[in-house]
Parts: C-alpha cells; sequence; structure tokens
C-alpha cells in the first residue's frame, strides 16, 4: 500500500473552531468587527441518540415564513432548489423541489471529503517514493499527493504541512546512487488527465490541473505560479531534477508500473485531515480529485474520473446510509454535468454531524466560516446576510450560471439545521451569492 498510517491517535476536534492549517491573509476591518465563529461548539462531539436532545427540532412553520420572502429573491434567478433539515434528526424543515438533481458546483466536494474520511484514518498519509534501478534511472512513484512541494529548501510551501521534493531529492543524493535519467511512474491512476466533462478552458487554469499521481503544488510547475499545468507529472519530474542539482537531466513519464527497483527516498503529505480541509477551505480542485482517487484505491477500484466517482457513490451509501445518487462525473463539482440534489447535500450533511466516525464527522469543522475563513470570509460581511457572520458554516459552489451553498447553522434557540440551496439558472453570480447569503442568515437568526 502506498497510503501509510501514522501511529498517532487524532485529536479530538474542539468545536466548529478553525484550525490554520493554510496561509491566510490578516483578517480585514470589516473581519474584524464580526463575530469570533463559535457558535457552534458541540455540533461535532460524539452524537446522542436522537430521543435524549433535549433541544427542540426547529419548527417547519417558521423556517417557512423566515426563508419565504429571501427565496423569491430576483438575485437567485428563475429556480431555485432547497432542503433545510433538522442535522441531529434528519427531520425535514423546508423543501423546494429538495430532491431535483442539478449541476451542484463545488457543494459537490463535500461527497468527496466524507467519502475518504470514511475509508481513511484523518492521521492516514500519502506516500511519494523514489526508486533506483541501480543502473542510472530513478523513478518518482506518484501516489497522489496532491500538495507535494516543490519549494527550495528552506521556502515557504504553497500548503502548510506539505512533503517537500527537496527532501526527497536529499535522500537520494545521501543514498549515493547514480542518477541519469527521471521516470515519472503515473501507473496509479487511468484514463484521461483532464475530464471529458469539464470546458476547453479549465485545463490549464488557475482553478484547474491535468490530474496525475504524481504532480506538485497542487498541479503547478512551480508554486508561485498562480495558473496550474496541463503536465503536471512532467513538471514535478523537472523539479525534483532541479532541487537535485541536475536540471539537465532527461525526464520522461511511463503509464506502466515500474516498481521494481530499490526504494532509495520517501516523502509522506499532510495527513489526509489536513488535505481535506484545504480542499474545503479553498474549493481547491485538484485536492478534491486527488482524494476521490484515493477512495476509489481504497476500493480497489480504478482511479479514474468515472472510477473515482462509483466509489464515492458506494462509500457513501454502505459507509454512511447517503445515496448520492448515480450523476457524479468527478470528484470536485466542476463538470457542468454533475447531478445531485439538495436532498443528498442535506442527507449527508446529517450523517456528518451523527457520524461516530471522528475523521468524518471532524468535516464540520474544516468548512469555511462566514465572513471569517476560506471562500466565505469575503462573504457576509454586509448587508441582509452580516447577520450570518461567525455563525454560517458553509461549502459555497460556483459555475457559470450556477451558485450554491451548502453547510449548518446554529438557530439562536440552540438547533441545529442543514442546509443546500441551489440557484441554477442565475446570470449574475455577484447577485446570486448576495441572495444565497440572505438567505441562509435568516436561518441564524429565525427563532424558530
Amino acid at each position: 500500500m502506498l497510503l501509510v498510517i501514522v501511529l498517532a491517535a487524532a485529536a479530538a476536534a474542539a468545536g466548529f473552531l478553525v484550525t490554520d492549517h493554510l496561509r491566510r491573509p490578516q483578517p480585514t476591518a470589516q473581519q474584524r468587527s464580526v463575530p469570533t465563529p463559535s457558535a457552534y461548539a458541540g455540533a461535532d462531539a460524539a452524537p446522542r441518540a436522537a430521543a435524549a436532545t433535549t433541544t427542540p427540532v426547529p419548527s417547519r412553520a417558521a423556517i417557512a415564513t423566515a426563508l419565504r420572502p429571501a427565496l423569491r429573491a430576483a438575485g437567485l434567478g428563475p429556480r431555485v432548489l432547497a432542503q433545510v433539515v433538522d442535522a441531529r434528526t434528519g427531520s425535514t424543515l423546508l423543501d423546494r423541489s429538495g430532491g431535483t438533481g442539478a449541476a451542484p458546483a463545488s457543494t459537490l466536494k463535500l461527497t468527496t471529503a466524507a467519502a475518504v474520511l470514511a475509508v481513511h484514518a484523518a492521521t492516514d498519509r500519502i506516500r511519494t517514493v523514489a526508486r533506483s534501478d541501480g543502473r542510472g534511472t530513478l523513478v518518482l512513484v506518484g501516489a497522489g499527493d496532491p500538495t507535494l512541494s516543490a519549494a527550495g529548501a528552506g521556502e515557504r510551501p504553497r500548503y502548510a504541512g506539505a512533503a517537500r521534493l527537496a527532501d526527497l531529492a536529499a535522500q537520494v543524493r545521501r543514498a549515493k546512487v547514480s542518477v541519469r535519467r527521471i521516470v515519472v511512474d503515473d501507473s496509479a491512476y487511468r484514463g484521461a488527465t483532464v475530464s471529458p466533462d469539464w470546458a476547453a478552458e479549465d485545463v490549464p487554469s488557475e482553478y484547474g490541473a491535468a490530474i496525475t499521481p504524481l504532480l506538485a503544488d497542487g498541479g503547478r510547475a512551480d508554486p508561485d505560479d498562480d495558473v496550474r499545468s496541463a503536465t503536471p507529472d512532467v513538471a514535478a519530474g523537472k523539479a525534483f531534477a532541479r532541487l537535485l542539482g541536475r536540471s539537465s537531466l532527461p525526464v520522461t513519464r511511463t503509464a506502466t508500473t515500474t516498481a521494481t527497483g530499490r526504494v532509495v527516498a520517501a516523502v509522506r503529505s499532510a495527513p489526509i485531515a489536513t488535505l481535506v480541509e484545504q480542499m474545503l477551505l479553498q474549493s481547491d480542485n485538484v485536492i478534491a480529485e486527488s482524494l476521490a482517487r484515493q477512495v476509489a484505491r481504497s476500493q480497489h477500484a480504478t482511479a479514474s474520473f468515472p472510477g473515482a466517482a462509483a466509489a464515492v457513490r458506494a462509500v457513501l451509501r454502505d459507509r454512511l446510509g447517503v445515496d448520492i445518487g448515480g450523476g457524479l462525473r468527478d470528484g470536485s463539482g466542476l463538470a457542468p454535468a454533475d447531478r445531485i440534489s439538495p436532498a443528498a447535500l442535506t442527507a449527508l450533511l446529517h450523517a456528518v454531524v451523527r457520524s461516530s466516525n471522528q475523521g468524518v464527522r471532524g468535516i464540520t469543522g474544516a468548512l469555511p466560516v462566514a465572513a471569517w475563513s476560506g471562500s466565505l470570509a469575503p462573504r457576509y460581511l454586509s448587508g441582509a446576510s452580516r447577520a450570518g457572520a461567525g455563525l454560517v458554516r458553509a461549502k459555497t459552489g460556483t459555475l457559470t450560471g450556477v451558485s450554491t451553498l451548502a453547510g449548518l447553522v446554529h438557530t439562536p434557540r440552540g438547533g441545529l439545521v442543514a442546509f443546500a440551496v441551489f440557484a441554477d439558472r442565475n446570470d449574475d453570480t455577484a447577485a446570486a451569492q448576495a441572495a444565497l447569503d440572505a438567505l441562509v442568515a435568516r436561518l441564524a437568526t429565525c427563532r424558530c
């Protein structure tokens, strides 16, 4: 197995407070004036039997009254799909065509997060190795670490806690093996490296790269690049040669396993739970696709776009009891053809909150906080949405014409609700996001 387990106990999550795994800018003046995100304490604690809870289930009528005007907001466009459930009991509090499948955009990453933490311990790490055949060929065997860093020794990696190619190169030098060429072993994955369901402009772009078993810095040729690479495996091989002090070494790739030589160097990724948090906070598509393939590999399925999608569905059904349907085309939500319903996402959030698996339950603490962290840091700062600042924790989603939001929020009376809202026919992303935020903020203030 290329995925190894760290012999350490996972630390218990303490409420919904954000852990600082990513480099983040200092809070703006607006962010400093919003509440610290502390309203989630206890939501990821060990679940109790539904009958034992003393918190009343929010009123369906009150929820409907609170959300009715917000659901009619012009910014949402002509179609809104929504579902709100009690996160602890799963009972439906509001349904507006919630069972209809639609493009979820990046809220789909919730499925990848739950699936990978259902099959791997939060402390598992992904191992990248270098093998020598003793005759001058050094093989870099990629196992799907999406944050492996090409930063030089002493330089800060793009992703906190990342394994380093510089460390791998140092180990190779200490091993004193002959290196005349570098081969990148891509055999861990199969099929297309770019989904046929993605738009042509998605790769290369700031948000999309080809998905290969060996890549560095989220698929970038250089840690400081904004645009990612269409050939990140070869770019990583060339970066390794540079870090080895041998930039002129030829670099080739192979889709056939070459794992027969002696292992002369190895590095391990940040823990899976850290990768999940980095994916969710920054909505990182390359991390998402890499983690979806870890799910496929754990199930001995084909590590490809369709293989990973099928494996995620099977794991969520078999491990968490949630059927998300067969509409997934990828693990990130970048494909406009992806289909999942708001009801499937609220069912998944309910399962996450109630899970006895500490890693799965920890997803609640990895979600962006309104006006505070990740993709929600610049939102909920003003206007009608400001009431949700520090109180809403959710995954965002955006494609052309599609704006979505799915997550958790506490009501003033102590209820915990899960929600998923899709505005999938809008023509103004900014207006749709503002309307979604204002809608969910009403849950945060509803004395339901």
